[in-house]
């Protein structure tokens, strides 16, 4: 089984900060024209699944990396601890109705894996009942794939004390002392228990692989990000389809 103490969370020592700012700029610029040919063809949809402990840098990606294209083609959906509604319901429910539809990009921060991590830390629910949810998740994203979703599943992977110092200027920066919760230093004293969760999703979660980011560096895990959606969209060499020379149905 993957330890994830095993894996870096710093960026490569070969890697230039200033150099990656640089790529980053050119891939926006390719992002925006793979956005725009997925939208134009409609052929096939793209989820990005990211996940991570709190203050991993989950919103700061969607920021950085998403900056440069079209809102019209671009959703995001925020899990965090489900309505009474959607706890009245089996765990997907909630997510069903957010898959994106065939040339949209859908962007999850958090997400269903959310009812395995939190249920299994907090003893919710049973090994066994968790273990039919990751079967059951290992089904639909195989259909969702072969149903032309593309699923890209990231795990933004911090350090413990670069976790605690982004927590604590929470509190003394204004601009981001709304996004303190006494609960992420609580969560935070959980996370070897989380992180042995997550690596036993990184085990029987893997129809679609997940991809584990060196999240220490902001820059670095950006690129990483930008970098690794660029290439599975261009791989798909979509082209800007022609106008069509059908003629329209008369009714008759």
């Amino acid at each position: 089984m993957l330890k994830l103490k095993d894996i870096d969370t710093a960026p490569p020592k070969d890697a230039n900060k200033e150099e990656a700012k640089k790529q980053l700029k050119k891939l926006a610029e390719r992002l925006e024209l793979q956005q725009e040919l997925l939208y134009a063809n409609k052929k096939y949809s793209l989820l990005i699944i990211l996940q991570g402990v709190d203050a991993a840098g989950k919103d700061g990606t969607i920021k950085q990396v998403f900056s440069s294209i079209n809102p019209q083609g671009c959703n995001v959906k925020s899990f965090g601890v489900p309505s009474a509604d959607e706890a009245a319901h089996e765990f997907m429910w909630r997510a069903y109705q957010q898959f994106p539809a065939k040339g949209m990009i859908q962007i999850f921060n958090r997400s269903y894996y959310e009812a395995i991590l939190v249920t299994t830390v907090e003893k919710l629910s049973s090994p066994a009942k968790n273990k039919s949810r990751m079967r059951f998740i290992n089904h639909l994203e195989e259909y969702l794939e072969e149903s032309n979703t593309i699923i890209l599943k990231f795990y933004l992977h911090v350090s413990a004390e670069e976790q605690m110092a982004r927590i604590e200027r929470r509190l003394s920066n204004e601009r981001k002392k709304w996004k303190y919760d006494p609960s992420d230093v609580r969560d935070a004293g959980k996370r070897d228990k989380y992180l042995a969760v997550y690596e036993k999703v990184f085990t029987e979660c893997n129809v679609v692989p997940w991809i584990i980011v060196p999240a220490d560096a902001k820059w670095y895990r950006n690129l990483v990000v930008a970098e690794t959606i660029v290439e599975t969209l261009e791989s798909l060499k979509l082209k800007f389809p022609g106008h069509s020379t059908q003629q329209p149905d008369s009714g008759q």
